[in-house]
């Protein structure tokens, strides 16, 4: 299992906003600037982080990027559903799909359930706060 690029580069882009809190807003230039990527990404991620929740945006003279709540209080689950989704390894849990010719007979189905469990516990285990590199 992968992240796609974009659930990484939002996992960048949270990390370098986290690196400003308790200082002046930051724009999405610098955050493009401070992560070497491209400044549409950064900008697309922000919308998908905003909406989120995970970032609140202030237009304006003073205006800009902050964490919308403290670093530690961001999972590293938070960040991957905000771009990707609801964790899962395969849509067979997914509710209301019915696309798997293995369904009906399928014994792994009612334990898959259990493993995204505990993959989105192990990502939701990791705080902004340390991807950030501060301590906690």
């Amino acid at each position: 299992m992968r992240l796609s690029s974009m659930a990484d580069y939002a996992v960048v882009t949270m990390s370098a906003a986290a690196r400003h809190c308790g200082h002046a807003r930051v724009s999405a230039a610098q955050l493009a600037e401070e992560t070497g990527l491209p400044a549409p990404t950064v900008q697309k991620l922000v919308s998908r982080l905003t909406a989120a929740g995970l970032l609140r945006s202030t237009r304006g003279a003073g205006g800009g990027l902050k964490l919308a709540r403290p670093a530690a209080a961001i999972s590293l689950a938070d960040i991957v559903e905000a771009v990707e989704g609801p964790i899962a390894l395969t849509a067979c849990v997914d509710h209301g799909r019915h696309d798997c010719e293995l369904e009906g007979a399928c014994s792994v189905r009612p334990h898959w359930a259990i493993v995204n469990d505990t993959l989105r516990g192990a990502l939701a285990g990791v705080s902004l706060t340390r991807l950030a590199g501060h301590s906690a």
